[in-house]
């Protein structure tokens, strides 16, 4: 994820723990999707549909964290 700005993801989960927090929350729920997904653990269409809103809801977060933190390479 944000693989276009890896430096700033970086000073990020360094030094903004809303980013951190965020970011951990959002791998979490990465990883719930997979397992629904992969029918590991079972969830009805709505609940994963719910995950999946709350998934995309914090990485449009994390993107506008970083676009307001972005570092421009020199």
């Amino acid at each position: 994820m944000f693989e276009y700005d890896k430096q700033t993801v970086n000073k990020l989960l360094e030094e903004n723990d809303e980013f951190r927090s965020l970011y951990e929350k959002h791998q979490e729920l990465n990883q719930q999707v997979d397992a629904a997904d992969c029918g590991v653990a079972p969830l009805d269409d709505l609940a994963l549909h719910r995950l999946k809103k709350e998934k995309l809801q914090l990485r449009d977060r994390l993107a506008s964290l970083i676009e307001v933190n972005r570092q421009d390479p020199a």
